[in-house]
């Protein structure tokens, strides 16, 4: 009973130790982790998510003004407004943009800006959002449109650790990583 006792013990203490050298490598590279990018590619629409600050539209106008894509789709409830206006201001024609504004989540934005996506005959988009959200966004996005290509183009504001203060992104960082395991238990979407 004794010798049980034990074992038992010596897994519980490495389990917790492997739990706390995960946190704390993910608390220490969170950029190695979190951020996906898929480097110079161009699809057939940008996808624009809700939340963050205005770092989101201004990084998709500078992607369409670089011929990234042809198209971007403003997906989230709420904040659309300021998307769309940053959009008109950095020059991206009204033409050119498509409104997504009843997701209030990262699953309804890829469930949502998919349907769109699709009856709009794309085979290809690239996701848009802060640097922290883009594994969850993209994983998110690939899960709901296998048939879809999907990219990440992060905007990379507060990207250095030293910006991490001001900008708050310690509260986003540990969030993510909440979401990325609530995620994944609750709708099978694997961050990996």
């Amino acid at each position: 009973m004794a010798a049980k006792k034990k074992i038992w013990g010596r897994l519980v203490i490495g389990i917790l130790s492997l739990l706390a050298a995960l946190a704390l490598a993910g608390f220490s590279f969170p950029r190695q982790i979190l951020c996906v990018d898929s480097g110079d590619v161009h699809a057939d629409a940008l996808v624009v998510l809700g939340g963050g600050g205005l770092e989101r539209p201004s990084r998709a106008a500078e992607l369409f003004h670089s011929g990234t894509a042809p198209r971007i789709v403003v997906s989230g409830t709420g904040d659309w407004t300021n998307r769309w206006q940053v959009l008109m201001a950095k020059g991206v024609p009204a033409s050119a943009i498509e409104l997504e504004c009843n997701s209030k989540t990262t699953r309804e934005n890829a469930e949502f800006s998919i349907a769109l996506l699709r009856k709009r005959g794309a085979k290809s988009a690239i996701i848009v959002t802060s640097w922290y959200h883009s594994r969850r966004a993209l994983r998110c996005f690939r899960h709901y449109g296998p048939d879809i290509q999907f990219y990440s183009r992060p905007s990379c504001v507060a990207y250095t650790r030293a910006e991490w203060r001001g900008a708050g992104s310690w509260g986003y960082i540990r969030s993510e990583y909440e979401k990325l395991v609530g995620y994944w238990l609750r709708f099978g979407i694997c961050p990996f």
